[in-house]
């Protein structure tokens, strides 16, 4: 049947072509480069991992490196300390310098020298050796107690040059300006990295010793290159990357085989300030892409510790970035230009075949816009396809064929229809809303009809026996006398009950006839009621974890029975505690409030608990209505709107899901 609302309306033109085209290329122009790209990403992910994998392998060779000169260095001491030519030298000065020097010699120490438990130099195989040197260093103190030990020192420029004035003017280093470094006001880095060793020795006369000797490592290039050709050998990386090996006193560049530029290391430059935090503020390993200097590097820094405990310097290797980041882009570059090679050879056939769908159509499609702007007459006609589309284009003949000889008729009795189906609807929807209006009316007015005769005779009916029940319960007590301590929790569950059992008798008959409940009315503080109900309800607060913020500005009284308005900021806070049984904030705030001309003081109890829909939030004064399943009789609100109401206030609520409810009270001013 054709609709007269749409006898000038034109569909898109060519919208099937168009999704046509969609299905056809989004395979190969849409998803297959979100899966490349997500691939390439995985991919890149995994290539930096083992980037970095690999750096922190080469600092694990550089850190045995470092350990080995440790080990071999206390070893070396401890055999020549304990050796025969040694102690056969010890009581002649002469022939111990003589055999200190070789030992120098063939140990490549920077220093090596024999002194007396006070610090006296015995000897020494530097020139210019001070006659007394330090003995708190902690190798040393170990060996006065009789141990070997080893350790990495930092020595003041005054310490080194105590030892040899060679080894302070060595040690000596200008700071070079590095961008990124923490700021200093230094402007030459004077101190000295030592690999000292000390070993217990004795001397002429059972006289007892210690044997030091060391190395210095500021400007140790044969050091620094030894490790740097142990974790890069020839090939192992890439062509134009360059493997690098540092060490840092402090944050200060003082043995590295980094370039400042061509020819000259990048010594007394400085670490950035970022990988200074991260490894001697945190003493973490930093395995990171770093900016090294000049140029970008995969990095490993880790923190060197001397003999006190303390992070003094650190180890670093890595190497240039470039080669790698280069690869990649030529990895990626060759993928993209292998998919638009394929995309190009392949789209064409694509839209070869989807063109021999979409014609048909669009000519089928046509002649149903001819037909809908109202030509009738209109028909596909013969087309080239002889399958199912040109099936369909002759039936769609056929059927335009029927529906001009009926399309009259069809339009009469589907007007007909519309109007008799819009009649009845209206008629329908109107009954509809004023049985649900009567519905709700008739189930109300009976229930609290009910509730009325009940009453008295549930009041009667029940309060009898639970006085009853109080008085023979304090018989039992009197009578068992001092045995009663025994059931004690027992007499005092009974008790509970009871009273609860009295409570809810008094707040169906407060319901029902709240005029004949209605207690003492005088002037009263608000803020003072409020605070009063804080102890009745601490236990509860305390167990739910709940934080009570209490703001009272309030000036005005209010005239209502007080116990009344306890009752009702009790149910309040009692429903907000339940709506926060993982904790959260309790808010009540009283403050002077006018509604009109009329002064009052308004009480705003609030809470940041599950909330509740605007459904439930309209329905919480309702008689009966509750939310809390079997644990709640829905008389609490109800009865706290009747106590409000009867004193000419108002009581509202207003909550959303997940956001917490607020309940406003508004009492008028004490006249």
């Amino acid at each position: 049947m054709l609709d007269g609302s749409h006898s000038g309306a034109i569909r898109p033109a060519r919208s099937v072509r168009y999704r046509l085209l969609a299905i056809a290329l989004l395979p190969m122009l849409v998803i297959l480069p979100l899966l490349l790209g997500v691939t390439i990403y995985r991919w890149n992910e995994k290539f930096d991992a083992t980037l970095i994998s690999k750096v922190n392998g080469d600092l694990t060779i550089a850190h045995q490196y470092l350990a080995h000169i440790l080990d071999n260095t206390g070893e070396q001491v401890t055999a020549l300390g304990g050796s025969v030519r040694f102690r056969d030298a010890a009581d002649d000065a002469v022939a111990l310098k003589t055999l200190l020097d070789g030992a120098r010699a063939r140990l490549e120490l920077d220093f090596l020298y024999v002194i007396e438990p006070d610090g006296r130099l015995v000897v020494s195989v530097t020139t210019g050796t001070a006659a007394s040197l330090r003995t708190d260093w902690p190798v040393i103190r170990d060996a006065l107690a009789g141990r070997q030990a080893t350790g990495i020192d930092i020595f003041d420029n005054e310490d080194l040059a105590s030892l040899s004035p060679n080894l302070a003017a060595r040690a000596t280093l200008p700071l070079v300006p590095t961008p990124n470094a923490v700021p200093t006001e230094r402007a030459n880095e004077t101190r000295g990295m030592v690999v000292q060793s000390a070993s217990p020795v004795t001397l002429g006369e059972g006289r007892a010793g210690v044997l030091v000797g060391g190395i210095l490592l500021n400007q140790n290039l044969v050091f620094i290159d030894t490790i740097n050709d142990l974790v890069y050998r020839e090939a192992s990386l890439p062509e134009g990357s360059q493997g690098t090996a540092t060490l840092f006193l402090d944050d200060v560049r003082i043995s590295t085989n980094v370039r400042l530029f061509e020819g000259r290391r990048a010594l007394g430059t400085r670490v950035s300030a970022a990988v200074r935090s991260a490894v001697l503020g945190e003493g973490r390993t930093w395995l990171d892409s770093a900016f090294v200097v000049n140029d970008w590097y995969i990095s490993a820094y880790e923190p060197i510790t001397d003999s006190h405990g303390k992070h003094v310097g650190m180890l670093y290797v890595g190497f240039l970035e470039a080669p790698f980041t280069a690869a990649k882009y030529q990895t990626v570059l060759t993928i993209v230009a292998a998919f638009f090679a394929i995309a190009a050879a392949s789209v064409p056939i694509f839209l070869r075949w989807a063109r021999g769908i979409f014609k048909p159509l669009e000519r089928v499609d046509a002649t149903i816009a001819k037909v809908e702007s109202g030509d009738l007459s209109a028909r596909t006609g013969p087309v080239d396809s002889q399958d199912e589309i040109g099936r369909v284009a002759v039936h769609l003949d056929d059927l335009l064929n029927k529906l001009e000889q009926n399309d009259q008729e069809l339009r009469r009795w589907n007007e007909e229809l519309n109007a008799r189906v819009d009649e009845r609807t209206r008629e329908l929807q109107l009954a509809n809303r004023q049985l649900e209006a009567t519905t709700k009316q008739l189930i109300l007015s009976e229930k609290l009809a009910a509730i009325g005769e009940i009453t008295a005779g549930v009041a009667h009916e029940i309060n009898n026996p639970i006085a009853v029940m109080q008085g023979n319960l304090e018989v039992v007590r009197s009578v068992v006398g001092d045995r009663a301590e025994l059931a004690k929790v027992e007499f005092q569950l009974l008790d509970e009950q009871i009273q609860r059992i009295s409570q809810i008798v008094t707040k169906l008959l407060q319901f029902a006839k709240p005029e004949e409940f209605a207690g003492f009315v005088d002037s009263h503080a608000p803020g003072v009621a409020v605070a009063d109900c804080m102890p009745l309800v601490q236990h509860l607060l305390a167990r739910a974890a709940i934080e009570v913020r209490l703001e009272n500005t309030a000036e005005r009284l209010v005239l209502i029975n007080r116990t009344e308005l306890q009752q009702v900021i009790v149910n309040l806070i009692v429903n907000a505690i339940h709506a926060m049984p993982d904790g959260g904030i309790l808010s009540i705030g009283i403050c002077d409030s006018d509604r009109g001309e009329r002064p009052g003081v308004e009480i705003v109890v609030s809470d940041t608990g599950v909330g509740m829909d605007p459904e439930v939030a309209a329905k919480v004064f309702d008689p009966f209505f509750t939310t809390k399943r079997q644990e709640g009789t829905g008389l609490g609100l109800s009865i706290s709107q009747t106590l409000v109401k009867r004193q000419g206030g108002a009581i509202s609520a207003t909550s959303q899901r997940g956001k917490g409810a607020v309940f406003t009270i508004w009492l008028p001013e004490a006249a």
